[in-house]
């Protein structure tokens, strides 16, 4: 899908949409995106008129009432700079992407030669646009932000008529930012076993990295998380996205996660190999016993270490004959007794 895209690790995005307004802004959060360890970098490419009336207004936390179409011309990336974002983050070896909103948005991030498209929840259902983008046979991440799970049924039927099966969904909630009650992490996994040949992840709008955390400990096979170099700058998204410090984390604890989940086979560890020999108890001799003795129960008991006769044997070991001195503290082993 991606050259940082692997099915054994966790794929996270740093969007950094609408967090900037010059290259020098974009630059500095691409390097601090990079040095965080993450996969992707994500931009939104739109043109107020195209995306949005004059009538339509944002009523958010993040924005209050605001004009939409006033709000997304000031954002508006041209071609340029998109041309040179691309090409700054393709230099740092981090993958990279936008989410469209109008097929002359598409056809752009073609001309720039981009490897997959995010589709935003506000046209996931956006049928006439889902199959301009899947008829492309690019990869395509999609949220779900708003939708009824049968919503995401009609959407993913419509991208797999046009032959396209590069599908990933992520489950979103749109609300800026989201709060905790409304996460709804187990609606991910609901979507896993709706849509199992697909992979399932989350977006996230949240303040802080416990979303994050949970939805990949819950299975999540994609993170996308908004960035900025400062949660007090000016525009709507800086308050919900993780700076610096946070998508360090973020990083650090999934990779650290993944180490953690393992192979999934109960089996003794590698680690173990020693304690188990030397924590676990065997049948020991607790009284001194000369050969020819008859065990009985008052000379035995179960200690450490185990590398002798394991305790589930404890019963039949009595009345055996030791056949040599046994001593205390010994641990009886098989040829010790007839």
């Amino acid at each position: 899908m991606f050259k940082n895209y692997s099915k054994t690790r966790c794929y996270i995005i740093a969007e950094i949409g609408g967090n900037f307004t010059t290259f020098e802004q974009a630059k500095k959060l691409i390097d601090e995106a990079h040095i965080c360890g993450v996969d992707a970098i994500k931009l939104q490419t739109y043109k107020a008129d195209t995306i949005t009336s004059k009538k339509a207004v944002f009523n958010m936390e993040n924005t209050g009432i605001v004009s939409q179409y006033k709000l997304f011309k000031k954002y508006e990336v041209s071609e340029a700079l998109h041309k040179e974002i691309f090409n700054y983050v393709e230099r740092k070896g981090l993958d990279w992407f936008s989410t469209p909103s109008h097929e002359s948005d598409v056809d752009l991030l073609e001309k720039l030669g981009t490897g997959a498209y995010k589709i935003g929840s506000d046209d996931a259902v956006n049928t006439h646009f889902l199959k301009y983008i899947a008829k492309l046979g690019k990869p395509i991440l999609l949220s779900t932000g708003m939708c009824t799970m049968e919503e995401i049924r009609g959407s993913v039927s419509t991208i797999l008529e046009e032959g396209n099966e590069k599908i990933m969904l992520l489950h979103a909630i749109t609300s800026y930012p989201t709060h905790p009650e409304y996460v709804n992490l187990t609606a991910m996994q609901a979507m896993m076993r709706e849509f199992t040949e697909f992979d399932v992840g989350y977006s996230d709008h949240t303040i802080g990295i416990t979303a994050c955390i949970c939805a990949v400990a819950m299975g999540a096979k994609v993170i996308e998380k908004h960035f900025t170099y400062d949660k007090n700058a000016e525009g709507p998204d800086h308050m919900l996205s993780a700076d610096t410090k946070e998508m360090k984390e973020i990083v650090d604890i999934i990779r650290e996660y993944e180490i953690m989940r393992g192979s999934g086979i109960k089996r003794p560890a590698d680690s173990e190999k020693t304690t188990r020999i030397n924590n676990r108890k065997s049948i020991v001799m607790v009284k001194a016993i000369n050969q020819g003795v008859l065990i009985k129960k008052e000379h035995i008991a179960i200690k450490r270490p185990g590398n002798g006769i394991p305790p589930k044997y404890y019963e039949q070991i009595i009345g055996k004959r030791a056949n040599k001195d046994l001593n205390k503290d010994d641990v009886l082993m098989w040829g010790d007794f007839n």
